[in-house]
């Protein structure tokens, strides 16, 4: 028999409607509605390769509506990806399952990116389209010139995050960057008119979108609809009309089909409607075959772009090959150390956001993998050098992007920046606006990503601004992320070290929380060992019989040493200890962690901030000194003093304790 478009279409939705159904958990509406519109996506405009998910030149394919996973899922095994098999599509939502209830971020599996947030894939694919046009830049059109494609939900478009991403996008002219809208008006509550009358078309037009309107169940409307976006110079958006649930006689283009299995009875009458008389998860051999031929078509793709690549010099094809490699840091080490040591011979007092922008100016130059920005703040967060080149829609051969006030936008940008590969984004803003950025830094921390988040203006510190800028919970909410290392520097040497350390951190984002204020040059040695690197270690000791253990991170290593020498004229000796990395000192063997925290010494702990990332360290005995409330606008030092974070309310607490 020869093989339609429907055929292929509903091959995707009953592995997608079966698979939930096993599961008795899921949403099937989304793969039913917009499985026309991903066939045609698939077999007559994508550039992929399964042999290959990770050709550099492949067109990016972003299901930003992550609860519709199984569609993604069923293309995936569909097409010949070796990453998903028959077997993991029966373990939808199960336990180890690489098909996970929404998609989940594994490089070479053809997954781009984890989505479901709702969202984040849209912004991510932002930042693919901004990576695009730098490499398309520096290695020229005929060597990459792909595409990055997004299915968003009408979820997608309400979320705030949307607004953000494209209107850069708009303002960039990312014209390779192509977005199917899911009109389907239901959202799990009902209707979309329940919460949403936007005018689409001139909401997106306004952010300097093309706009186009489509039947999301015609293909040659599809088809075409693709086409004229691939010529446009701007950004496009294809708002499809779609049937949520579709095929389905009772429940297409209700709420009830999208968050909950169809049922076994309802999924009978589907397949009658549809006129799909194979039995759960089997795919007809002339229809399972057809869609190998439509996945094997990107090996002949690849073949031929590689052609164009090998017609170039050795240079070239070494630059272009390390795009999709591991980031070799050889020479790093020394250019560091050789910083340190200069930095030992001036000593220099400089707030450690000064400190992050000399390092940043020194590396920029050893690593033009580096690509930074801030959420326009780029002369307050430090984050802009003599080395950074704009880019603008008219020019991406450059290495600095203004965000704009976009700190959601923005994280998921650098997101996005990170998955295309063959860049190490950086973005800044003040620490207290970290909130603004949350939902992104966690995904960053759960995809593993080389992503660097410089926030500055990192506690009480910045003084006048106030409690609305004041940071006192946000280093303790971003402790609480898994596999994020927090670091906050104490000195210039510091500085550099949380640097080496983020830079080379392959699977671990880094999250930099930088002083308005300055800080004096606080390590007595010179050393080539990089100190951070474990956590914490020993600044300085009045003696090896110290009563006292005073551990402080940033800004307040400088408070601690200065209580060290009001303690010591008392006769009470002390070690005074740098944490600026918790994630790292936790990680390290007990022998040292116990050297480093001795039992037998009064442990205090300072930061100006919350407490509660410090307990941990005091058990019953020792004394955690921060802040438990907001803060208060004045200037910095009055501020400290205000909240008895002064050296001589430290030492008076101190020594109370101790007569106890």
């Amino acid at each position: 028999m020869s093989i339609n478009f429907n055929q292929l279409s509903n091959a995707i939705r009953f592995l997608s409607i079966d698979a939930v159904q096993k599961a008795n958990s899921g949403h099937p509406g989304m793969p039913m509605g917009m499985a026309d519109v991903a066939t045609v996506l698939f077999k007559y405009h994508l550039r992929f390769n399964p042999k290959n998910p990770n050709w550099i030149n492949r067109d990016r394919f972003i299901l930003s509506a992550g609860h519709g996973s199984m569609l993604l899922y069923s293309l995936l095994y569909l097409t010949g990806y070796k990453s998903i098999s028959i077997d993991d599509i029966k373990n939808f939502r199960q336990l180890n399952s690489i098909c996970a209830g929404h998609p989940e971020y594994k490089k070479g599996t053809g997954i781009e990116t984890t989505t479901g947030p709702l969202g984040q894939g849209l912004a991510n694919a932002v930042g693919m389209a901004i990576a695009e046009e730098i490499f398309r830049k520096k290695f020229g059109q005929a060597v990459i010139n792909n595409k990055t494609y997004v299915i968003a939900s009408d979820g997608d478009l309400m979320e705030g995050i949307s607004h953000e991403a494209m209107s850069l996008a708009g303002h960039l002219k990312l014209k390779n960057l192509i977005v199917f809208f899911d009109n389907n008006k239901i959202s799990i509550d009902g209707s979309t008119s329940l919460s949403v009358s936007d005018n689409y078309k001139k909401r997106f037009e306004s952010y300097g979108w093309s706009f186009q309107e489509i039947n999301g169940h015609n293909e040659k409307q599809i088809s075409k609809a693709i086409k004229k976006a691939s010529k446009s110079k701007k950004p496009t958006i294809i708002s499809c009309k779609t049937i949520i649930g579709f095929g389905s006689p009772n429940k297409s283009g209700k709420a009830s089909s999208h968050g909950s299995p169809l049922g076994d009875d309802e999924i009978s009458l589907v397949r009658k409607k549809l006129k799909w008389n194979s039995q759960p998860f089997e795919i007809p051999r002339k229809i399972f075959d057809e869609w190998r031929e439509i996945g094997k078509k990107g090996n002949q793709l690849e073949l031929k772009w590689l052609e164009t690549v090998n017609k170039k010099n050795s240079k070239f094809k070494s630059e272009i090959s390390k795009v999709s490699e591991k980031f070799d840091f050889e020479g790093l080490e020394k250019l560091i150390f050789q910083e340190k040591e200069r930095n030992y011979e001036v000593k220099p007092s400089l707030a450690t956001r000064q400190c992050s922008m000399a390092t940043i100016e020194k590396i920029s130059s050893f690593l033009p993998q580096l690509i930074g920005g801030s959420a326009d703040l780029s002369g307050s967060n430090n984050t802009k050098t003599n080395n950074s080149k704009i880019i603008n829609s008219k020019n991406f051969n450059g290495n600095y992007i203004h965000y704009g006030v976009r700190e959601h936008g923005m994280a998921a940008i650098m997101n996005g920046l990170a998955l295309y590969g063959g860049l190490i984004p950086y973005g800044g803003t003040f620490l207290i606006f970290s909130d603004y950025c949350k939902p992104s830094i966690r995904l960053s921390a759960l995809m593993g990503l080389k992503v660097i988040y410089i926030f500055s203006h990192d506690s009480i510190g910045l003084g006048e601004d106030g409690p609305t800028h004041q940071p006192i919970e946000q280093l303790a909410g971003l402790r609480a992320i898994p596999n994020l290392n927090v670091f906050r520097p104490a000195d210039i040497n510091e500085t550099l070290e949380c640097w080496e350390i983020a830079l080379k951190s392959s699977n671990t984002p880094s999250a930099i929380a930088l002083s308005r204020q300055k800080v004096p040059y606080i390590n007595p040695n010179n050393s080539k060992e990089n100190k951070c690197e474990k956590g914490a270690y020993t600044v300085n000791l009045t003696s090896h019989e110290s009563k006292v253990t005073l551990v402080a991170s940033g800004t307040e290593v400088e408070l601690a040493l200065k209580v060290q020498e009001k303690l010591k004229e008392n006769n009470i000796h002390s070690k005074v200890v740098s944490m600026p990395c918790m994630e790292l000192f936790d990680k390290q063997p007990d022998e040292y962690r116990k050297d480093i925290l001795e039992e037998n010494s009064l442990i205090v702990t300072l930061e100006a901030g919350s407490i509660m990332s410090w307990q941990k360290y005091i058990k019953n005995k020792g004394i955690n000194l921060g802040i438990d409330k907001f803060g208060e606008s004045a200037p910095y030092k009055e501020v400290y003093k205000h909240f008895k974070l002064s050296e001589e309310d430290i030492t008076n607490f101190i020594q109370k304790k101790l007569r106890e």
